[in-house]
């Protein structure tokens, strides 16, 4: 964890930030809960455990530089809440989403099932794809009252938002 945080604190210093104390709290929350999709709210919740002089506006000025800054993305599964995901150096695009429209549950799909797409569009349209994103609606297998799909057995646990 403290080499991420070295590293986000490098992006930061090369933008002409710092690494405040609420920043770094802030970060370690998202470390700490990098499996979960948590919302403005559910960070500072978090945050003020670990440091309860933080407000709620410090928490959302410091998502809005993360999210500017590239060290998170910040979406919205179609409940008009705005989510955060811990960027990860590891993957070159980010992972795709199932998102349940009943219960509110989110199932990440770890493989990038787009590089062939990207490939086309770089090879017809002289295109190069930089990063892009994929989400899916629909009802979870938890709804439909199925087991858990083998491909999601191999990932990491799903994320419910409900």
């Amino acid at each position: 964890m403290e080499a991420r945080i070295e590293k986000i604190k490098q992006q930061l210093q090369s933008q002409g930030y710092k690494l405040t104390p609420q920043r770094e709290a802030t970060v370690r929350v998202l470390l700490e809960n990098e499996e979960d999709h948590l919302s403005a709210e559910d960070v500072f919740m978090l945050v003020k455990d670990k440091a309860p002089e933080i407000g709620l506006a410090t928490v959302y000025r410091t998502l809005e530089l993360l999210s500017e800054l590239h060290v998170v993305e910040k979406m919205n599964f179609g409940d008009g809440v705005a989510r955060y995901d811990l960027r990860n150096d590891s993957t070159h695009h980010h992972h795709h989403h199932l998102i349940c429209v009943q219960c509110g549950a989110v199932d990440e799909i770890m493989e990038d099932w787009l590089t062939p797409l990207e490939e086309r569009l770089e090879r017809e349209y002289s295109f190069r794809v930089l990063d892009h994103r994929l989400d899916f609606q629909g009802i979870c297998y938890r709804c439909n009252g199925k087991d858990k799909p083998a491909a999601l057995i191999k990932q990491q646990p799903s994320h419910s938002q409900a």
